[in-house]
């Protein structure tokens, strides 16, 4: 891989997701503030968030097709130049109805951006230099949701909630700039016709189903129309099963589950994938109803996180000279659950050094596992198929992150509930950590079915490497 490689486009297209990740968290912190100045009810700016989380799930299905018939680097600008665009317009927006047309818009560049941006990098790295590629992507992308809370906090508390928004404005512009310049054309053969049945149903499938689980637990729809949710789009699900075995070119390509190693990759993946916004979220709780800190205090708390996130950037592939993918990632998925588990042991009390380093060391268990799982995926999948594969791992990462979240805030709703309770505690908060701190553990058992060699060529010799058998 060329020097112009290593750093251009990993780097152009991980700071595209920072925007992406970015809003989203900062977002959370802001809707108070937001919903003063817009003359709204702070429940109903929720809206904000789910029109955005909705955009993407219709969307992104359809990212590798477009970035199949009209290329690659065309789609990827194109894509920053919407999200853009419309997070000016998001930081004009004077009601809540321009906000969410605004959103909406962000979700839809975003759900272009995202993986296409993806594509473009596993396409043109060779397979020794993946690793190295995926991770100048997920620095920047998992550094984003952490330091949102602070930065957004920050901005709530000394500027203005539009600033989180313009903040994309000098990120976008040198994207496009920078995309024009170092991004290649990529040839590619032209795609069959657009399997419009597909996305209709596939579209409305993970509409339904990522909107009501992150409606459920938090209060906003009653529970009869969070069911039909999500029942329809269970029933949706099961009709593009259907149709996926029929047609000949689906929109969401499910036959590359029969490669092992990506089918393998996308189910462990799946299942750490519930425990990443999820954990984020529920920090943010803890932090601000649970222990009483102000939301730039509590984002400031974080800033651990975002620490083991950059010593990640360092540490992998000098651990993966050692130790092969499959170790990796089994002992790492336990790390991870250790860590995720010992944050429901959280109180007001607990010393401040401790709970740095607990973050610290969750932040940098999470980098690692997450480039490490996004490597592997691609290990054997031919260069045909990449775009296609990209765009099932972007919405097998953006469901599982929607169903964390929902699974997350549902336990501490019942808690509060069962305990009768007219407030949230800390104590509230524990169950929903033990509970994606299991999901970590069971990916382990995903991972162990992974054969023992795999990944081999991606993985860069030291002298204690062991040699594939």
């Amino acid at each position: 891989m060329s020097t112009r490689y290593s750093f251009a486009i990993p780097i152009i297209v991980g700071c595209a997701q920072f925007m992406h990740q970015f809003d989203g968290s900062a977002i959370a912190t802001a809707l108070p503030s937001m919903a003063e100045t817009l003359h709204d009810d702070p429940l109903r700016l929720n809206l904000a968030i789910s029109c955005y989380l909705l955009a993407l799930a219709v969307f992104v299905p359809v990212s590798g097709w477009m970035a199949s018939r009209y290329g690659a680097k065309r789609v990827f600008t194109i894509a920053i130049v919407v999200f853009t665009a419309s997070s000016v317009l998001c930081g004009l927006s004077h009601t809540l109805a321009q906000l969410v047309v605004a959103r909406t818009l962000q979700g839809i560049g975003g759900a272009m951006m995202t993986p296409v941006g993806r594509f473009i990098v596993v396409r043109t790295a060779p397979r020794e230099a993946l690793v190295k590629a995926i991770n100048y992507i997920t620095l920047p992308a998992g550094l984003a949701p952490v330091l949102g809370p602070s930065v957004g906090g920050f901005i709530v508390s000394y500027l203005s909630w539009p600033w989180i928004f313009f903040l994309n404005v000098p990120i976008g512009v040198a994207g496009v700039l920078l995309a024009r310049r170092f991004i290649p054309d990529i040839e590619d053969e032209r795609p069959p016709a657009f399997d419009l049945g597909g996305f209709v149903l596939a579209g409305i499938a993970l509409a339904a189903l990522t909107f009501g689980f992150e409606s459920a637990g938090r209060g906003l729809l009653p529970g009869t129309v969070i069911a039909a949710l999500l029942i329809a789009g269970a029933g949706c699900a099961v009709g593009y099963f259907f149709h996926a075995r029929r047609a000949a070119n689906p929109v969401i390509d499910l036959s590359l589950a029969r490669i092992a190693t990506y089918s393998e990759s996308l189910t462990g993946g799946a299942l750490f994938y519930m425990t990443t916004t999820s954990s984020v979220f529920l920090l943010s709780i803890l932090f601000q109803i649970g222990f009483g800190l102000s939301a730039f205090h509590a984002g400031l708390m974080t800033l651990a996180v975002a620490g083991g996130t950059t010593l990640a950037r360092f540490a992998l592939r000098p651990i993966l000279r050692l130790v092969r993918f499959r170790e990796f990632l089994i002992v790492n998925a336990a790390v991870t659950g250790v860590y995720l588990v010992a944050c429901g042991f959280f109180r007001a009390d607990t010393p401040y050094l401790l709970l740095v380093a607990v973050l610290f060391v969750g932040g940098l268990s999470r980098a690692l596992q997450f480039t490490a799982i996004s490597s592997l995926s691609y290990a054997e999948i031919p260069r045909d198929l990449m775009s296609r594969a990209t765009s099932l791992s972007a919405m097998t990462q953006q469901f599982a992150q929607s169903l964390g979240v929902g699974l997350t805030a549902f336990i501490v709703h019942f808690s509060v509930a069962a305990h009768g309770r007219d407030t949230l505690t800390a104590a509230d908060i524990a169950p929903a950590y033990w509970a994606i701190g299991a999901a970590s553990f069971l990916s382990i058992f995903i991972f162990a079915r992974l054969r023992a060699q795999v990944g081999e060529d991606m993985r860069e010799r030291g002298a204690g490497a062991p040699r594939g058998r």
